[in-house]
This record gives structure tokens, C-alpha cells and sequence, in this order.
């Protein structure tokens, strides 16, 4: 690794075999494949293929991406391919960036139920902004939103929380005229909180009593309904977080957001310092000292096992659209909107565009970077030479 950084991948080679045997009963199929998935990333074990330059002979080696949403290495074509999709959705108008979290006593279920937990969050925020915008004493309005799930804090500990990004207006009831906010203000967050707190606890208690809520041995207690009642009870008074951050700077500030927020995974590799004598360095925020810089020394066994917590059930969803930017009406309501708003634009197409097949040409068409030019000579094109089988190496299939 000398000359440059450490990469999560790094950890999983050197550790990842003495975590599996370690904690192979704990850990489920899917945080198995994502440890797979990150240490076969770009290395033989994917295959590749071997590009020569048309002009000067350079050649070089290209291994596959392992493509799985929780490498940190993998997300830039796909994050570059979702702002392309978002950018014909903008509207010109103020944006608003919320963020609601979950008290540390829902968290600690949450951990062990993942599913049940997370799509209770994205259910009660979605319906605490709607109703709350729909009513005429605040903005009586329907609104569209898209939500992001963030599951870590900057100490890779277990941390829920919704980013949501909404305009600043919406549609009238009757779909005829654009309601627009006060300047600088979207919604009373103290309103929110309460409602967000209240529909949250409601569905908790229906999934407990559906049976679809399970506690590990350390949460046993809880699986009398009196004990989870009295236990709740503790968070039907706290103050539940939800922030309003400032209003953006207009819609090409919104789509600088999306590209740092909407495929994070729990830590990127620029943030890793040092792996050494069994343990890991990275630089972390501490939010609640005045957002300090700060050093993080864990061992690579708790590195791997906060990273895992993050790792989402297969199948979820943690982008989801609302409202007007609901999937099924999306277009025709986005239409009206700019009608509305004095922006009616053109008429989108609802025809799929053609998207090139190899991912250079995708790569080049969303952001104007060429994987094909030359490193070297800068003007030569890279060819492909020569096909590179996959390399069996460790893989866990249990």
C-alpha cells in the first residue's frame, strides 16, 4: 500500500478471513457478499481486460468493479447516472433540505430489525411533510419530495436518519395554481417533530403487535407488551430531531447535494489514514464539539463490524420519491408545475433514452470524462487488447 491511501478493501484483505471465522455465525448472507463484493473489487478475482494506447503503446491493466451500492468505490457512474435523471425534475424555485432522526431507544430496535424499522421511517416522514404541507394553516399544499436513508453517524455508529429535499411550494388542492412558502421558511419543524414522533410510535406498536418486530436476548425484555409499552413511553416526551437546514442557493446548488448525499456509503476511503498493527485511523466530524476534525483509532475488527452495520437489507429501497415526484404521475404533474411556475420548458420524453452499452461511453456521456484518452500521451486512444479471465480467490458462500 505504500504511495497511496488505504481503502476499505485493504481491511477486508488483510482482516476480513479472521472476521469471518470470528463472527461467522453473526453474520448474515448479505453482509457476507458485501465483504465479498469489496475485496474482489478492481483485482483479478473480477477479470478485466488488457487496453493498449492507438498512438504511443501504453498499455495498462482494467479490472471489473464489483458494482454492489455499499463499495465507496463504485458509486461515481452510478451517482453521475441518477443526478442526469434528477436534473430534468428541477424546478425553479427555493429548495429546503430537512433531516429526521430517530432517539437512541428506536435506533437500538431499528439495529435488530432492520427492514420493519427503516420502512416505518420513510412511512411516517413521508406522511408528516404531507399532511402537514396540506394543511391550509401552514402551507395547504401537496408537495413532492425525494428522501435519502442514512444509517451512520461520522464514528460509523449506528445512526438512522431521512434527508429529504423538497421545494419550497406546491399544487393547490384543485391542481390550478402553485402555492410558494414564506421566504426562507418551509415548515414549523416543532410541528413536525411531534407528528413525525406520533405516527412513527403508531406504526412501531402495530408492527409489535403484528408480531414482525424481533429482540435479540440484550432486548429480550421487550417482548412483553408491557415492558415495550413502558419502554416507548420514554420517547412519546423526548424532543424528536428534525432539522431544517438552509434553504439552497437554487436548483444547481440542489444537484451539488444530490452528488454528495444520495450514494454515500458509510465511509469513503479519502477519510481512512493508516491501517496498522491491527488497527484502523481515519478522520471523523464531531458534530457535537463544533464539527472538530478529529482521529478515530479503531481495530480492524470493530472497523469491520460498525462498517457491516450499515449494510442494508437486500431490496431496499433508500432513495424513495413522494408526492409530486411520486413515480406513477411524476411527468404530468411536474408539467403542471412549471406551467405554474412561469418555466413550462419542453415536453419531457417518455421514451427511454438510448444509453451506451459499455460503461466508458456511459461514463463520458454523464460527465464528460473520457476513460478511453490516454493517460500518457493524452492523445492516443485506449484499445482493448485482450480479454482477462476471472482469478478464483477466497470467496465466503456459506
Amino acid at each position: 500500500m505504500a504511495g497511496r491511501r488505504p481503502e476499505v478493501a485493504d481491511i477486508f484483505r488483510r482482516y476480513g478471513e479472521a472476521y469471518r471465522n470470528d463472527h461467522h455465525a453473526s453474520l448474515s448472507a448479505a453482509q457476507r457478499r458485501v465483504m465479498n463484493a469489496i475485496q474482489a473489487c478492481r483485482t483479478a478475482a473480477l477479470g478485466g481486460h488488457v487496453e493498449k494506447c492507438d498512438r504511443c503503446g501504453h498499455q495498462r491493466i482494467w479490472y471489473n468493479s464489483c458494482r454492489n451500492r455499499h463499495c465507496n468505490k463504485c458509486q461515481s457512474l452510478a451517482r453521475a447516472q441518477w443526478i442526469h435523471d434528477r436534473q430534468s425534475e428541477l424546478l425553479e424555485t427555493s429548495y429546503f433540505h430537512l433531516v429526521f432522526t430517530v432517539p437512541e431507544q428506536i435506533a437500538a430496535i431499528a439495529f435488530h430489525n432492520k427492514q420493519v424499522l427503516y420502512d416505518i421511517l420513510f412511512r411516517a416522514v413521508a406522511e408528516t411533510l404531507r399532511l402537514i404541507a396540506a394543511d391550509p394553516q401552514h402551507l395547504g399544499a401537496e408537495i413532492g419530495f425525494f428522501a435519502v436513508l442514512h444509517t451512520w453517524g461520522q464514528n460509523l455508529l449506528h445512526h438512522p436518519h431521512l434527508h429529504c429535499v423538497v421545494p419550497g411550494g406546491g399544487l393547490s388542492s384543485d391542481g390550478l395554481r402553485w402555492i410558494t412558502c414564506r421566504p426562507g421558511f418551509f415548515l414549523p419543524v416543532r410541528v413536525l417533530s411531534r407528528l413525525f414522533r406520533r405516527l412513527f410510535l403508531k406504526y412501531l406498536q402495530r408492527a409489535f403487535d403484528s408480531g414482525t418486530v424481533r429482540f435479540p436476548s440484550s432486548l429480550g425484555r421487550l417482548c412483553d407488551p408491557h415492558r415495550f409499552s413502558r419502554y416507548l413511553a420514554q420517547t412519546r416526551t423526548a424532543e424528536w430531531v428534525v432539522y431544517a437546514k438552509a434553504p439552497f442557493a437554487g436548483p444547481q446548488h440542489v444537484l451539488d447535494y444530490l452528488g454528495r448525499y444520495t450514494h454515500r456509503v458509510a465511509i469513503s476511503n479519502n477519510r481512512l489514514l493508516a491501517i496498522e498493527d491491527g488497527h484502523v485511523r481515519f478522520l471523523w466530524k464531531d458534530y457535537r464539539h463544533g464539527n472538530q476534525r478529529k482521529t478515530m483509532r479503531l481495530s480492524a475488527e470493530e472497523f469491520i463490524r460498525r462498517f457491516l452495520i450499515h449494510v442494508l437489507p437486500e431490496g431496499l429501497h433508500r432513495i424513495r420519491y413522494y408526492g409530486f415526484l411520486g413515480n406513477r404521475h411524476r411527468q404530468e404533474k411536474l408539467a403542471q408545475c412549471r406551467k405554474l411556475l412561469g418555466f413550462p420548458g419542453t415536453e419531457p420524453n417518455t421514451a427511454a433514452p438510448e444509453q451506451p452499452e459499455d460503461y466508458r461511453d456511459r461514463c463520458e456521456q454523464l460527465t464528460g470524462i473520457s476513460l478511453r484518452q490516454c493517460p500518457v500521451c493524452r492523445q492516443g486512444r485506449m484499445v482493448e487488447v485482450e480479454q482477462l479471465p476471472a482469478v478464483p480467490a477466497f470467496m465466503d458462500t456459506s
